[in-house]
């Protein structure tokens, strides 16, 4: 398989951006809003910035059902993987065993993860065969 329709092509490409952006809001919510918004407040951005992840993934998942077949869609999972084992992993072990040097992986991953969905997004943007 050398090309992804048409019709997936925008939806790939719309929950890419959808799915980095909201790491980068959970990110925002976790360090840059600590100090302006009430605890009450986080708790509505962290379920804001996760019901985006969860949808841009239910987007994907709908769009992409062959695309894993293309070398560069496996390349994107690939790194997608990898940050979700240095992020969510990192603070799982830093929570339950309390290794603080785990915790310079966590930024490590959230890079990662953001990489993960461009690289989705310029995967579909460079197939010519669409």
């Amino acid at each position: 398989m050398n090309s992804i329709s048409n019709c997936a092509k925008p939806w790939v490409i719309i929950a890419a951006l959808l799915g980095a952006s909201a790491v980068l809001a959970g990110a925002f919510g976790a360090h840059g809003l600590k100090a302006i918004l009430t605890p009450a407040q986080l708790v509505t951005w962290k379920m804001a910035s996760f019901y985006q992840l969860v949808h841009a993934v239910l987007l994907m998942a709908l769009a992409a059902s062959a695309l894993i077949e293309l070398k560069s869609f496996r390349l994107a999972s690939k790194v997608l993987l990898l940050g979700i084992v240095l992020f969510s992993g990192s603070l799982y072990l830093l929570l339950l065993i309390g290794i603080k040097f785990l915790a310079i992986l966590t930024p490590i991953g959230g890079v990662l993860l953001v990489a993960g969905w461009l690289l989705l997004a310029f995967a579909a943007l460079r197939n010519k065969n669409i």
